[in-house]
């Protein structure tokens, strides 16, 4: 489901609310200072959402971080806790999805989750030059 407050305000704010109701203590960063393609922030929206709730039922701990940076052309979406780790993509729907719906801008999901040393997602979306859209005023 996509949610009106992230078409309305954007990553930062759709980031913010889902710290806000996510049983964890979360350090999250999103360092943008403009809106980005519909696409690109539903995408890292969904890369948060999907990642905090894995942290929350499968990771055995209560931190998490989140960070949101345009870095190289690309817009970095990274969540990493500090749990058990062993997360596979194989056998789930989750993270398969996330794959899937970043394949389509031509992203890429990597899943870096050795046993007993955490996991981290790392999203990789493209940013096509001149594709931001002004920010949406309130």
């Amino acid at each position: 489901i996509h949610p009106a407050f992230l078409s309305e305000r954007g990553v930062r704010a759709a980031v913010e609310a889902l710290v806000a109701r996510t049983p964890l203590e979360v350090d999250a960063v999103v360092d943008l200072d403009e809106r980005l393609p519909a696409a690109v922030e539903a995408a890292a929206y969904f890369v948060v959402a999907e990642g905090l709730a894995n942290v929350s039922r499968y990771a055995e701990t209560n931190q998490a971080q989140v960070r949101v940076t345009r870095e190289e052309g690309e817009l970095l979406v990274v969540v990493a806790d500090n749990g058990k780790g062993g997360a596979v993509v194989e056998g789930g729907t989750g993270l398969r999805g996330l794959i899937d719906r970043l394949a389509v801008l031509d992203g890429r999901l990597d899943v870096i989750s050795p046993p007993g040393g955490g996991t981290r997602l790392e999203a990789h979306i493209p940013l096509q030059p001149g594709s931001l859209v002004a920010e949406a005023s309130s």
